[in-house]
């Protein structure tokens, strides 16, 4: 049997612009009792489509922030900053392990090439623009492995 599911009233409305959480544990607590009538749908597709962005963007956020410092580490000369740029690469290679564990479909986004370029792009950009890096030549196009194991796993700079 289908049940009708209703479009929010004002008070849901309302209390969705006017206390996020409170409408989040109110839609919640109507999920576990199946008030489908009552539920604010319109409300709650939208957070999901949110949440469903969220990953994808912290995804690319981490992969930007692996190539910056992968770059580095291969590019720059200073063995002063050596250590402190591979701490950084090894600890986004585990948040962005972490995001693939828990949402393995993002496995194929991060292996797009699509999503690559933007990262990179990204990371040259921030690099170029910073006054301690102006005078490195990081390449135009990216000289290793774009594959994300190969990202997660090689140490590029001991490559010759």
């Amino acid at each position: 049997m289908t049940q009708a599911i209703s479009k929010p009233n004002n008070q849901q409305n309302n209390l969705y612009e006017s206390d996020l959480n409170l409408w989040l544990e109110t839609t919640i607590a109507q999920l576990k009792v199946g008030d489908w009538h009552n539920l604010d749908t319109t409300n709650l597709i939208e957070e999901l489509e949110g949440l469903a962005g969220r990953d994808r963007r912290e995804l690319e956020h981490r992969l930007t922030t692996l190539l910056e410092h992968l770059l580095k580490r291969c590019y720059v000369k200073s063995e002063y900053d050596y250590a402190g740029w591979v701490r950084t690469i090894n600890r986004t290679r585990v948040d962005i392990r972490k995001i693939l564990k828990q949402s393995p479909s993002l496995r194929n986004y991060a292996n797009s090439s699509e999503l690559f370029q933007d990262a990179f792009e990204d990371a040259l950009r921030l690099l170029r623009s910073d006054p301690d890096y102006g005078s490195v030549d990081f390449p135009d196009v990216w000289q290793f492995s774009c594959d994300v194991e190969a990202l997660l796993n090689v140490d590029f700079w001991d490559m010759d």
